[in-house]
């Protein structure tokens, strides 16, 4: 191929000129040539090395993770030890700002922080004479969410009880109570170990419902998908024997035509015999359907709340 180009290019593939030998600038440390001494073991080192009965133990190594859970341990015993304290010191009747009667006094819990005491204190007051309101306080005075309500009468209290619990004021929705760290022997509170409900630690979080709930199917993308899939196919075996795709769905729903007309509501219609439907036949279908002209429409394609041609 090369025979082919033209000198100017031919001049581009010669090959260089050799290297020019140099002699090095210093001689070589080492003679290659010079006769080397021989090999010997190192047996003859070896009671230089200290007896291994005196050798000192190694320094043990904690690692992060030992770190991290000694930590987590002392604190939880540290804790445990600040409750137990707790517990043995714990006296609800010493309290000075605890109400008079607590069978009288009724607990609110979940209030919001921006509730003043005058707003709480109208939202009870609908239940009986309020006595005593006590909103509780930190050191600093923020409010801690909770309060305290003394009735006058035991009974007005009994029924703030029943009625008052799950009320919104300000936007939150309240829980209710009787006072039990006086009327229960046993009753602690939360920072002591008792208390009622759960806590953000034992809580599931939103991830992990949802990741249960996918994992079982409930509500899946799967699951939608197969109905869908099912739907179709029952819609093409529909056509493929003769009755097509609206035929399938009057004689499987009633059709739109039959939901609307069909449904007779409260004051009635013609059917498509041209016969008067009354109230009677009207409110059969509210209550089977689901309410109103949507009872076929609403109840997932009249399946179970539509059939007008079971009805005639």
């Amino acid at each position: 191929m090369t025979a082919f180009l033209p000198p100017n290019l031919l001049a581009l593939f010669e090959a260089r000129p050799p290297v020019q030998y140099l002699p090095p600038v210093q001689e070589l440390l080492v003679d290659k040539n010079a006769k080397r001494a021989p090999m010997t073991g190192v047996a003859q080192y070896v009671g230089l090395f200290e007896d291994p009965k005196d050798t000192p133990p190694k320094l043990p190594v904690v690692t992060k993770e030992q770190a991290k859970e000694e930590k987590r341990r002392q604190k939880e015993e540290l804790l445990a030890y600040k409750v137990e304290q707790g517990i043995a010191t714990w006296n609800p009747a010493e309290n000075s700002r605890a109400t008079e009667d607590p069978y009288r006094t009724l607990f609110v819990g979940r209030i919001n922080y921006e509730t003043s005491e005058s707003k709480l204190r109208r939202e009870f007051e609908a239940y009986g004479k309020i006595k005593k309101l006590t909103m509780v306080h930190d050191e600093s005075g923020k409010p801690r969410g909770y309060a305290f309500i003394e009735y006058s009468d035991k009974a007005e209290m009994h029924t703030a009880y029943k009625k008052a619990d799950g009320i919104k004021v300000d936007g939150k929705r309240l829980v209710v109570d009787y006072e039990r760290g006086r009327t229960q022997k046993t009753w602690l509170p939360r920072r002591l170990g008792g208390g009622k409900g759960d806590t953000r630690k034992t809580r599931e979080s939103k991830a992990v419902i949802e990741e249960r709930d996918m994992q079982s199917g409930y509500g899946g993308y799967d699951d939608r998908e197969r109905d869908r899939s099912g739907s179709r196919d029952r819609r093409q075996e529909s056509y493929r024997n003769g009755g097509g795709y609206d035929r399938d769905r009057r004689e499987s729903s009633g059709g739109y035509r039959d939901s609307r007309g069909g449904s007779g509501g409260f004051g009635g219609g013609r059917d498509r015999q041209g016969g008067d439907r009354g109230y009677d036949r009207g409110g059969s279908r509210y209550n089977s359907g689901g309410g109103g002209s949507g009872g076929s429409y609403r109840s997932g394609g009249g399946s179970s709340g539509g059939r007008y041609g079971d009805r005639r």
